[in-house]
């Protein structure tokens, strides 16, 4: 099997949002902005007084970038731009990825999610995304509370989850190591760990979802699932997140919720019958074999194969698998039935780990102390991110191959890329600093070769 996957065309913004300068900090970068007003785009020069020859040349991106966020902009503002233009896709059942990518201290986590999470002038892009998800959704139910009963009730489903190496961490259920396998059916699955019961069923749950009915139980189930995720020395920041976190806001009711526990449930009860099956066809193999002096093994004439028992398993496995059939036909079904058409609808927000650049003016004593294990995460996370980026390049070029099995990042980040007509974005977070000029000119690098390459994606559908 290649390590590549088709996907179809489709658009990928690409944002730059500055921080402020902290204390202490000197920032003699010189930044001008340039506005396209036929293609709708900016371009960025950036430039520097420093003596050094190669610190000083400088550098002018493509026509690539959707909008500059000063360091001025709060939250809101950002938000009012880069995702609140989705929702209707998301009312319409569309999937939406909006990514944050940037060295560590640049601002990811604080766009994405925010600090202040009572203000309203400041939540992430998450936070804001789902208050405004339920105001749509309250919208929709008041418009039809005559008709809809319980099971109608639309919410939001929360996933929150972590990728570090080759694993992933579900935060809703104390950092539970997940798997990350590619199924028979070409998808991959992020499964816990197997619960094995007494009358042999074999259970295997994916990713925790929480079932939310107001906008106060995602922020408070957000929140909590936050205090669990990993952090650790970086060479920008002593408290650096050193994993992906990714949170899925799906649009759900009830029947969906149901239906989906039932295929679990019907998947978990075809595990031990598929293992007996197998088990059967063994045993009547090496019961039906002898061995000659030769070594060779031929049928055994007293103990010819039990066809009829080897049926009898097949079936009984045909039958039970029927049943974890039917149960995902219903699953379908709740789609098919369902009278709005949001149900399923999804935003996905990546935090992505900080990029390790490392400044070669820095002095050593200038970078907090890094463990072994933290050293080898920053190489783990630098390897996540090329394969990201080839993966974002590869899919906003409209290329017949995506290379998703790269990192078990973007294996994750599949199905929410390929989902038809979504779109997605993403915000480069940067900094004034002098001392991380090189990880800033390297994050407009990144974000000039993604933004150029979705507006000649948008050119090709135009």
């Amino acid at each position: 099997m290649t390590n590549t996957e088709t996907t179809p065309d489709s658009n990928f913004d690409a944002f730059v949002r500055w921080r402020p300068p902290m204390t202490g900090e000197t920032y003699t970068c010189k930044v001008e902005e340039s506005f396209d007003s036929k293609e709708n785009k900016f371009a960025i020069t950036l430039s520097s007084s420093s003596n050094d020859p190669k610190r000083s040349r400088p550098w002018k991106s493509g026509k690539s970038f959707t909008q500059i966020f000063s360091p001025s902009s709060i939250n809101s503002g950002v938000y009012k731009i880069v995702a609140a233009p989705k929702t209707p896709l998301v009312m319409a059942g569309l999937t939406c990825n909006f990514l944050a990518y940037g060295h560590s201290g640049s601002g990811k986590t604080h766009t994405i999610i925010g600090y202040e999470y009572q203000n309203d002038q400041q939540l992430g892009l998450c936070l804001a995304a789902a208050r405004d998800l339920f105001a749509a959704l309250d919208a929709i139910q008041n418009e039809t509370s005559n008709e809809a009963g319980s099971s109608a009730q639309l919410g939001v489903g929360v996933r929150l989850y972590e990728v570090r190496g080759k694993n992933a961490y579900d935060l809703f259920n104390g950092g539970l190591e997940c798997h990350i396998r590619e199924g028979s059916d070409g998808q991959t699955h992020v499964r816990g760990q197997t619960e094995i019961f007494e009358d042999g069923r074999v259970r295997v749950r994916p990713i925790k979802a929480i079932s939310c009915w107001k906008f106060e139980e995602v922020r408070t189930a957000i929140l909590k699932g936050l205090a669990t995720r990993e952090v650790g020395s970086s060479s920008v920041h002593d408290q650096s997140s050193r994993t992906h976190a990714i949170l899925e806001l799906e649009v759900i009711n009830e029947e969906l919720v149901n239906a989906r526990n039932a295929v679990i449930e019907r998947e978990s009860e075809l595990v031990p019958v598929g293992k007996r099956a197998t088990d059967i066809y063994l045993d009547e193999q090496m019961k039906s074999l002898i061995r000659t002096p030769e070594g060779q093994y031929v049928e055994n004439p007293e103990r010819p194969l039990d066809r009829a028992r080897i049926d009898a398993a097949e079936a009984e496995k045909k039958l039970f698998g029927l049943r974890v059939q039917e149960a995902e036909e219903v699953v379908a079904k709740c789609f098919e039935s369902c009278p709005h058409s949001c149900l399923g609808g999804k935003f996905v927000f990546v935090d992505l780990a900080g990029a390790e650049y490392f400044e070669l003016g820095d002095t050593p004593a200038s970078k907090p102390k890094q463990t072994p294990s933290e050293r080898l995460q920053g190489r783990q996370i630098n390897t996540d991110l090329l394969a990201l980026k080839e993966v974002i390049r590869a899919r906003a070029m409209g290329h017949a191959r995506i290379p998703f099995r790269s990192s078990p990042l973007t294996m994750v980040l599949r199905s929410h890329f390929v989902a038809e007509r979504g779109e997605s974005a993403v915000v480069l977070t940067v900094s004034p600093s002098d001392n991380q000029l090189s990880a800033t000119l390297n994050t407009l690098k990144y974000g000039d070769l993604v933004g150029s390459a979705g507006a000649a994606s948008t050119s090709r559908r135009a």
